[in-house]
């Protein structure tokens, strides 16, 4: 017996998605935030952090399709419940391991720590992906994709000043421990009021339900071998996770390496480092959400194929452009504003990216993203030791104008993307 609520129950679901991704990131991130003195204490060098993060990295990227393909399996609900659980356990081992350890087993369980906390975060998005295929209907999902990643860059803005303020007062075990609390309590009320689909909430009144259905259909989204096979060869996925692969140097690099930026080498103080490097995330947080709704926009205005190009072709060349000055800023106030900027242009196209992924592959939303996913981490993976090795060195300059690079070769590759043509498993959406 249905008992529709005033606000529609595929909100509330978009919220608690946009829960995860916000605190997700504040789990992944604030190791980099706490990197000086966690680095004193346990005697670890800048390369040694390097490597940590790229342990993450690893981890992360390696369970992108296996954790899609869970997702399809268990549903968005379970997934996200055991995602959520893994990833609080390897956030609070992180925190208390120096007083468990000492010497060598310190680095090793944090090693371990650090890659259950990737396994367990890599298919968020895929996972979260088809729980916006299930609840929200096509013409919103530009816009739901980039609204969930302003909860990445949200969380990703709060966590310098918050975790740089509790480490000092503190200290940097707490300031890991205390972002875990609102995860927690996210986690249970997911458990409780989510659903992996429209139908099976009593909260959803028929009108919702009929609205739903129409881009749902009736086939349920159950994995098999050769529709994995099928996403993994098909060239327009791998032309967009190539162009995301590009992309991901500069998500990582403002990611995980703005912070020490700003003190190693704009000699900012750690309160002021905190805020200041808050500034990229609030700039990518507001055009994320503004990129998903353009995106969704100019597909109405200007049909699949180039309402999808529209915005990365422009979008990409811009970021690189401010990225590049940035490391070329002689003031540090130039060089936040151009790194805003930068950012704020690249994740304008985070939406499309995803929603296009998930109009190739309507019947296999969280496999197909996964893919993509899968590809834009590995970027990470190869570029952040060597932004590692190059900020050893104090190579700023040269760690932006590669960013520049890749972000140019990110955007030619969407003049070969077709969305109005997917060929894997398709099924018409209406736009």
């Amino acid at each position: 017996m249905r008992n529709p609520r005033l606000v529609p129950v595929r909100w509330s679901i978009l919220g608690c998605l946009f829960g995860f991704s916000l605190f997700g990131y504040m789990q992944r991130t604030g190791i980099a935030i706490a990197a000086e003195p966690m680095m004193q204490e346990l005697g670890l060098d800048q390369v040694t952090l390097g490597w940590l993060l790229t342990v993450f990295l690893i981890g992360y990227t390696a369970f992108q399709i296996p954790g899609g393909v869970l997702g399809e399996y268990w549903g968005p609900r379970r997934t996200l419940t055991w995602m959520g659980a893994a990833s609080l356990l390897a956030t609070v081992a992180t925190a208390i391991t120096p007083r468990l350890a000492s010497g060598a087993a310190v680095l090793a369980i944090l090693i371990v720590a650090r890659l259950l906390l990737g396994a367990a975060q890599g298919g968020l998005f895929p996972v979260a992906t088809g729980a916006i295929k299930n609840w929200l209907p096509a013409r919103n999902w530009g816009f739901a994709q980039g609204f969930l990643i302003t909860g990445a860059w949200l969380g990703s803005a709060i966590t310098p000043p918050i975790v740089s303020a509790l480490l000092l007062y503190f200290g940097w075990r707490e300031a890991l421990a205390a972002v875990c609390v609102p995860s927690a309590l996210l986690l249970g009320w997911w458990q409780y009021d989510a659903r992996d689909r429209p139908a099976e909430h009593p909260a959803v009144g028929a009108a919702e339900l009929a609205d739903l259905s129409k881009d749902i259909g009736g086939r349920e989204d159950r994995v098999s071998l050769s529709r994995i096979i099928r996403v993994l060869v098909d060239r327009q996925v791998l032309l967009l996770t190539g162009s995301y692969f590009l992309m991901n140097y500069v998500f990582y690099l403002v990611t995980f390496w703005s912070f020490l930026y700003l003190r190693q080498e704009r000699h900012m103080t750690t309160l002021e480092s905190g805020w200041l490097a808050s500034l990229p995330f609030l700039s990518a947080a507001m055009a994320s959400v503004a990129g998903g709704q353009l995106s969704d926009s100019l597909i109405l205005r200007f049909g699949a194929r180039w309402g999808t190009r529209i915005l990365p072709l422009i979008a990409l060349p811009c970021a690189g452009l401010f990225l590049w000055l940035t490391g070329a800023a002689s003031t540090t106030t130039f060089a936040v504003a151009a790194l805003c900027l930068s950012f704020g242009w690249c994740e304008l196209i985070e939406g499309p990216y995803w929603s296009a992924t998930m109009r190739l592959a309507p019947a296999d939303s969280m496999a197909a993203t996964a893919v993509l996913n899968t590809g834009g981490n590995l970027g990470g993976v190869v570029a952040t030791p060597a932004i590692a090795a190059l900020s050893a060195n104090h190579q700023w300059q040269a760690i932006f104008a590669l960013g520049a690079a890749t972000s140019l070769g990110a955007a030619a590759l969407w003049l070969w993307v077709d969305v109005a043509r997917p060929s894997v498993n398709f099924q018409e959406v209406q736009a």
